[in-house]
């Protein structure tokens, strides 16, 4: 095996372990499914298979319950060393037979590393941990956890015998075993009997089979003895395997034969099969071609499970990104409505005008912006009344109407956010559990914080612009803060953020004040200055405040990982099947 079929391999088996399909969208389980069955297979087979083409070929019989597979074993073995019965599941441990000198191959975790090794089977009288009991009736049972090894001198060296599960069993667990040992099968000897060899669940294994280029071997058991029937039945099954596209090597007629004391068939009804394991661990090159035959098969199937898989993975990805959508999609309508209420002039209503208005005064405008300044300067210097100054107090207001619409607006937002994910599976699976609408206590004083810390930037504007000499006498001559709640009004009047415009009403007469107080000490081009400093800060505030509001949502997404599976499990497609005709190149 090269170090870059060794690379596919890993990369391919890493993918898959660290595979979640965490969103309960259609397929899902499936897909997670299909990945712990390409996982078994890389483990069990595969990776092996490759790593050791010399290995002795493991032949895997599988089939219907009550098809005689295990009886078929004793057979070619000439002793009971497989339980058969008429009760199922007459076992949960899985067979193993080889030839003595084979054993190293098969005492390690070489091949179907999950089942640990039981040698010889149990001792007469013990109790089989594996064996099956009342319970089982119910088809509930897990799979075995143990192989049992088997050292038998007419098994011929080169060539391993493993009895699998029922693939039809009544048991869960031993449905899901047979298909995990039949994955790992270098050939399948597929058994079925005269009356059951059209069932269904035979035939969908067998186009799995066909899908996968496996390598498959047929006998048909308990033939009736009569003229004419067993080239009949021969011909009706190889026809309906034809029309399913399952090429089968050989097929074995075994006909119905009464059994002696002990279990056992006459070794005459399997000495066609017998001799063909015999010929086929005689024959190096043949075991070989047939290995990388089903290798490549196994591959191919592994690449298309890949394919599979990344559509799954990029169906999740789809899903992550509608969900994302939708809660971006309601924060950022708060985010909006936030905009709106600082631009229509609703905010600078109610209290915040009464506010300002104690600030500036009321009436007409002043004939001249220096009598305006005056006579502000006038106002201020006989409010001395012991309470806040009015400045002050319109600060405060603003802030407050402020802190009020960003609390209620993204309390809106993650309300909307929430119904979207819950009207979908997917949504509603991230959004149980907790409460994503509730606001955390500590939220509305976050926004106050955020708030008060633009209201200090907005100051900290106006006593830098106020830097030279003229300019900072007239600051100083009406109060910072009252030069600052000024630019707050100007910004929150603003049509940056909502393009309505202030044409009429208190809202507009609030604003022009402010902007004529600002022109009057600053000038124009720096008052658009500090407007548009200012209005970025808040933006950025605003911005991180609804943010924070979102994190719950986002973060439930994020917390599902990452969402390049599906790439890289595509590109895994791709390297697989270059390495499965590889393999076919290496066979012709």
């Amino acid at each position: 095996m090269t170090d870059r079929t060794t690379q596919v391999l890993d990369t391919f088996a890493e993918h898959l372990r660290t595979l979640t399909l965490p969103l309960p969208v259609e397929g899902a389980e499936a897909a997670r499914t299909e990945a712990r069955a390409a996982l078994s297979q890389l483990a069990d087979h595969v990776t092996p298979r490759l790593a050791s083409l010399d290995a002795p070929l493991l032949v895997v019989i599988g089939g219907s319950t009550g098809a005689g597979k295990s009886t078929l074993v004793n057979a070619l073995v000439g002793a009971p060393v497989s339980r058969s019965g008429a009760i199922r599941p007459t076992t949960r441990r899985p067979v193993l037979l080889h030839h003595p000198a084979d054993e190293p191959w098969f005492t390690g975790t070489r091949i179907l590393p999950g089942l640990a090794r039981v040698h010889g089977g149990t001792s007469p009288g013990a109790r089989d941990a594996e064996a099956p009991g009342a319970q089982d009736t119910t088809g509930d049972v897990d799979p075995a956890t143990s192989l049992a090894l088997h050292a038998e001198e007419r098994i011929p060296q080169g060539l391993a015998l493993l009895d699998a599960p029922d693939i039809d069993s009544v048991a869960k667990g031993n449905r899901e075993l047979a298909r995990q040992l039949l994955r790992a099968a270098d050939l399948w000897l597929f058994v079925t009997t005269a009356n059951r060899y059209a069932d269904a669940v035979p035939w969908e294994v067998l186009r799995t089979a066909a899908e996968r280029d496996v390598t498959v071997d047929v006998v048909m058991n308990r033939i009736p003895d009569r003229d004419g029937v067993a080239e009949e039945l021969a011909a009706d099954l190889t026809s309906m395997l034809e029309r399913q596209g399952v090429e089968v090597d050989r097929l074995f007629l075994v006909p119905e034969t009464t059994i002696d004391d002990d279990g056992m068939l006459p070794p005459e009804v399997i000495a066609e099969l017998a001799a063909h394991f015999t010929a086929l661990a005689a024959d190096g090159e043949g075991r070989r071609r047939i290995a990388r035959r089903t290798l490549a098969g196994a591959v191919d199937g592994l690449a298309a499970s890949a394919g599979d898989i990344a559509g799954h993975a990029a169906l999740q990805d789809d899903e992550r990104r509608r969900l994302r959508e939708e809660a971006v999609a309601a924060f950022s309508g708060s985010r909006e409505r936030i905009d709106a209420a600082l631009g229509d002039g609703s905010l600078l209503r109610g209290e915040v005008l009464a506010r300002w208005q104690d600030v500036v005064g009321t009436g007409e405008f002043f004939r001249g912006v220096e009598s305006f300044v005056t006579r502000a300067r006038d106002r201020l210097g006989q409010m001395l009344s012991g309470r806040p100054a009015p400045a002050v107090e319109a600060e405060q207001a603003l802030g407050s109407g402020l802190v009020h619409v960003v609390v209620d607006e993204t309390a809106r937002g993650a309300e909307r956010a929430d119904a979207a994910w819950r009207a979908s599976t997917a949504g509603r699976s991230l959004a149980e559990g907790q409460d994503l609408t509730r606001i955390d206590e500590d939220y509305p004083e976050q926004v106050r914080a955020a708030v008060r810390a633009w209201q200090g930037d907005v100051l900290e504007l106006v006593r830098a612009e106020g830097a030279d000499r003229r300019t900072k006498a007239r600051v100083l001559s009406l109060g910072v803060n009252v030069v600052g709640v000024a630019l707050m009004v100007v910004v929150f009047a603003s049509t940056a953020f909502i393009p309505t415009g202030l044409e009429v009403g208190a809202g507009a007469a609030t604003a022009v004040v402010g902007q004529r107080l600002l022109e009057a000490i600053f000038g124009d081009e720096a008052v658009r200055r500090m407007a548009k400093a200012a209005r970025e800060s808040l933006t950025g505030r605003l911005d991180a405040l609804v943010a924070e509001r979102s994190a719950p949502f986002l973060d439930r997404l994020d917390a599902l990982g990452d969402d390049d599976a599906a790439e890289e499990l595509e590109a895994d497609a791709e390297a697989l099947a270059a390495l499965a005709r590889d393999i076919r190149e290496e066979t012709r």
